[in-house]
């Protein structure tokens, strides 16, 4: 198949830890040919979607793990597979790009589905799904968040939008820095912020499962560093191997129908003691852990999936 790759710049990746060069990487062994672009290329023109980008093949050699051809004009309708696979902010450029990719039609699968990726946020999409998350709630508005608070003691705040653990706090009962927080925050953001309980279990780690096409393929525990309560590896957190539970596997059968009926098909929850906190859909990470922690071949199952969507 013909593959376009949607994504940031591939000089920087870490080729032990990024998620889309493992993609990349297996999509190659399969015989595919790969393209590559970054968003900032990306076009609607009179009626077609078309990319400039290059020609890409790749190795696992540190400082040479990409090799590019001459940059060129595509239409990407011409193509099997466009990988949507930025990192987010998810913010207006994030979404105008789910607006174009959408309109390739039903001849290019577009992995994940765009249109749900634009309506299916990390923070929100959990929504649907009361039974499985801890309290939260949702609002720009001071008063309400205060109420949450009184409500439910130690609470994490942060952006709706953010990633990365950037913006996370933790504010106990009675901490005094929640309407500080709220003027930094609203000072230069329209966006609402999203409040949840605080949940003790963080400490021992944070789970992501990755799913594959709505099927757990496994997880990865991301543990905080000493006195952090963020678990993100951007931010120090370590990875360490672990199992599912039988909660873990709960969750993933409550969500697994949504996210294949939507066309998720790489997705990685956020799983905290027993309670689902984040569904992430715009450009998981985590598969490369996995696969050394298991010694298995997530990135084939997805390709596997993706194969089999093809060919029906």
């Amino acid at each position: 198949m013909k593959i376009a790759f949607q994504m940031d710049p591939i000089g920087p990746v870490d080729i032990d830890a990024d998620s889309t060069f493992r993609l990349a990487e297996e999509a190659q062994a399969r015989g595919h040919e790969l393209f590559y672009y970054t968003p900032e290329h990306l076009a609607f023109e009179e009626g077609r979607i078309t990319a400039r980008g290059q020609d890409l093949r790749v190795q696992r050699v540190r400082g040479d793990h990409a090799a590019l051809g001459e940059m060129r004009h595509v239409d990407l309708s011409e193509f099997d597979v466009v990988w949507l696979r930025q990192d987010p902010p998810f913010d207006m450029h994030y979404i105008t790009t789910t607006h174009l990719l959408e309109r390739l039609g039903p001849g290019t699968l577009v992995v994940n589905d765009p249109f749900w990726v634009r309506n299916s946020p990390e923070k929100l999409l959990v929504l649907n799904f009361p039974e499985l998350t801890p309290p939260t709630t949702i609002a720009r508005d001071l008063q309400t968040l205060k109420a949450f608070r009184a409500r439910h003691g130690d609470v994490i705040l942060k952006p709706l939008y953010g990633n990365g653990g950037a913006g996370i706090f933790k504010l106990g009962a009675d901490d005094r820095n929640l309407s500080s927080l709220h003027e930094m925050f609203t000072g230069f953001s329209r966006e609402p912020l999203i409040v949840q309980k605080f949940l003790p279990a963080v400490t021992r780690g944070d789970k992501r499962i990755i799913l594959v096409d709505g099927e757990a393929a496994g997880a990865i525990n991301r543990v905080p560093a000493e006195g952090e309560v963020r678990s993100n590896m951007h931010v120090g957190g370590k990875a360490a191997k672990v199992g599912l539970t039988e909660r873990d596997h709960e969750i993933c059968a409550a969500i697994g129908p949504t996210l294949r009926e939507k066309g998720q098909i790489f997705v990685g929850i956020d799983v905290i003691g027993d309670w689902l906190t984040e569904i992430n859909v715009t450009s998981p990470t985590g598969l490369q852990e996995l696969e050394r922690f298991d010694g298995i071949n997530v990135a084939g199952r997805i390709w596997e999936a993706i194969e089999a969507k093809r060919r029906s």
